[in-house]
């Protein structure tokens, strides 16, 4: 099994549930895809290498990696653009959705990234565990359905903020969810 563990920049401190959950995806000799980001990416990785954990694929924007605390494998995705903006690093993101069998995602409930990693997880029919750090809660998605629940413990600004930059409202209903921004 293939697992895409990744999520908000803003979050750099592993809890003992996140630690806990990412010891049962070693022990059960799991592929862990991870980006090259700070935050999340990177105290996973150190954590990652802390244990000497060798399955580890480290994918990287552009030809060049910010961060491979573990001497990993590392996959190289281009985007093909020029500008290292949001979807010059959603490149990568979507290769390891792709690949991925499964997604940990630790969600702040404000990075546009890392929903857009659940996003594409759950439309890819690929189940995904998030920890959403504001209420210090792991919550099991299975469809776009169970995200539409957990999208409106986010407050409105950040909402409208998601509908504008990831249409989500959009994507949510396209995929039987349904969201009231109102």
């Amino acid at each position: 099994m293939k697992v895409f563990v990744g999520g908000s920049r803003r979050i750099s401190r592993l809890n003992k549930f996140i630690r806990e959950y990412a010891d049962d995806i070693m022990k059960k000799g799991h592929t862990i895809l991870i980006g090259d980001a700070n935050g999340t990416d990177k105290s996973m990785q150190r954590y990652f290498a802390e244990k000497h954990y060798p399955n580890v694929i480290v994918f990287c924007a552009g030809n060049t990696y910010r961060n491979n605390l573990g001497n990993w494998e590392v996959r190289f995705i281009e985007s093909g653009r020029a500008n290292k903006d949001f979807a010059y690093y959603a490149a990568k993101d979507l290769e390891m959705c792709r690949e991925a069998d499964y997604g940990f995602m630790l969600w702040d409930g404000r990075s546009k990234g890392t929903l857009s990693n659940i996003l594409n997880l759950l439309e890819g029919a690929k189940k995904v565990l998030v920890y959403f750090s504001p209420k210090r809660l792991p919550i099991n998605l299975h469809s776009i359905r169970d995200l539409t629940h957990l999208i409106q413990k986010c407050d409105r600004e950040s909402l409208a903020y998601f509908d504008k930059t990831l249409r989500i409202n959009q994507r949510l209903t396209t995929n039987q969810g349904q969201l009231s921004l109102v």
